[in-house]
């Protein structure tokens, strides 16, 4: 017995060096390749505010990126949802080209004003790295799925600056319903050290505050930890966010459907997208909803950061970031759709604290998160998220916000390759179905 523990152990010691071995490397590779992107991408959103005129070009780099995607990129085109899918099943790889593809249509989408974000490039850059570095470590398949998955986690990681969401993450976008614990191991070396590399490399994160809240409250003369007047507004405002994640994921499959059926020459079709996006900004007259929507190009202008603060978003900010995402990424641009949800959210959740009377930093940041997790099916990691940006005091509003705009946001998400292998109602809906005869 003594000589089976030993074994075990042994085994388990060379399992942790091998895959330190291969995730540190790798992580390194990532976080280098995620901070020179979020270099590029502030210069060009600054070079973009002092240069306004370059909107106007927003149709002729639309074209430019369709054209480098039809000559270049192949199977590059499916993004995260190729990633996924090599992970679910291994077959012809995850192309080199994607990294620098993406990257560069990223920052071209940003430069002239598309309303898009950044995680979908970080994720496609760990995913096409880690492909490189899986066939130099000559990995077995079903090691390759743990490389591919490391790189999604070094990848998300690294570019908000969250470790452990960037590693609950890659886990749990893979499969609704099923958390590959396996490759817990793997992804955490690889968040943790693509997070470091980014800060080595002097390349910082946007800071958001929560304003100091009384959660509490009084019953019969006992103090409660828990306010529940303010958790039901919380559970209401939860599920209008989970049901606007839903609208956005069907907001941007709509518009690039639509576009296929209406506009028979392909190169058109992102062309028109920037038109559209040019016209709704002499419409509104502000440029508010251009780009990834954290940094102000004006005082006064309405982004993530404003909307922690009293009258820091219009009433329907959200709405104008969710037409305007949608139509910037279902007509062919290229960036992620995170950063606008965090817009997306944080606004409604703006706009709602007005309506509810209820702290507003606070909603702002269950907004931020929930939107997410209910747009991508991952409400542990969005927990986590709120836990990292936010602090842990109020980590049960978050656990609460993202869990209800889960099971409100519907059975698919933005990830089209994201396999449901448990209904998000268990039996229940079925078995409610057949007692009624619905």
């Amino acid at each position: 017995m003594f000589k089976n523990i030993i074994s075990k152990q042994l085994n388990l010691l060379s399992y942790l060096v091998r895959w330190t071995l291969i995730s540190i490397p790798l992580a390194v590779a990532v976080g280098s390749a995620v901070a020179f992107f979020l270099w590029l991408l502030s210069w060009a959103t600054h070079f973009r505010f002092g240069h306004s005129w370059l909107l106007y070009l927003l149709p002729l780099a639309a074209i430019a990126i369709h054209l480098l995607y039809k000559w270049y990129g192949k199977s590059a085109e499916r993004g995260n949802n190729l990633i996924i899918d090599e992970i679910h099943q291994p077959g012809a790889g995850v192309p080199k080209r994607m990294a620098p593809l993406i990257l560069i249509t990223t920052v071209i989408t940003h430069l002239f004003g598309g309303s898009a974000g950044r995680e979908g490039t970080a994720v496609q850059i760990g995913g096409s790295l880690a492909n490189l570095f899986g066939s130099w470590f000559k990995v077995s398949e079903a090691d390759k799925k743990l490389v591919l998955t490391a790189g999604v986690a070094a990848g998300f990681g690294a570019v908000f600056g969250t470790p452990l969401t960037g590693t609950i993450f890659a886990l749990e976008v893979i499969a609704i319903g099923r958390i590959q614990y396996n490759a817990l191991l793997p992804c955490l070396i690889a968040a943790l050290v693509g997070d470091v590399t980014v800060s080595a490399w002097g390349v910082h994160h946007t800071q958001y505050h929560i304003d100091v809240v009384n959660a509490g409250s009084d019953l019969y003369g006992k103090h409660l930890p828990l306010s529940f007047m303010l958790l039901g507004k919380v559970i209401l405002s939860s599920a209008m966010f989970g049901l606007v994640s839903m609208a956005f994921a069907k907001g941007v499959h709509l518009v690039k459907n639509t576009a296929l059926k209406l506009v028979k020459i392909n190169w058109l079709i992102p062309a028109l997208g920037g038109v559209i996006i040019i016209a709704l900004t002499f419409a509104l007259g502000k440029p508010d909803y251009l780009g990834l929507g954290v940094e102000a190009e004006y005082p006064g202008a309405v982004t993530i950061v404003s909307a922690f603060k009293h009258g820091g978003a219009d009433a329907l900010s959200w709405l104008w970031k969710l037409i305007y995402t949608s139509i910037t990424l279902g007509t062919g641009f290229k960036g992620g759709e995170v950063t606008p949800l965090f817009y997306i959210g944080a606004t409604l959740g703006n706009t709602l604290a007005d309506i509810l009377n209820a702290p507003v930093s606070l909603f702002a940041a269950l907004g931020f998160i929930a939107v997410f997790a209910g747009a991508t099916n991952t409400p542990l990691a969005c927990t986590l998220m709120g836990i990292e940006l936010f602090g842990g005091e109020y980590a049960i509003f978050f656990a609460v916000s993202c869990f209800t705009a889960y099971f409100f946001s519907g059975e698919q998400g933005i990830y089209s390759a994201q396999r449901n292998e448990s209904s998000k109602l268990g039996g229940y809906r079925n078995r409610l179905f057949s007692k009624y005869k619905f």
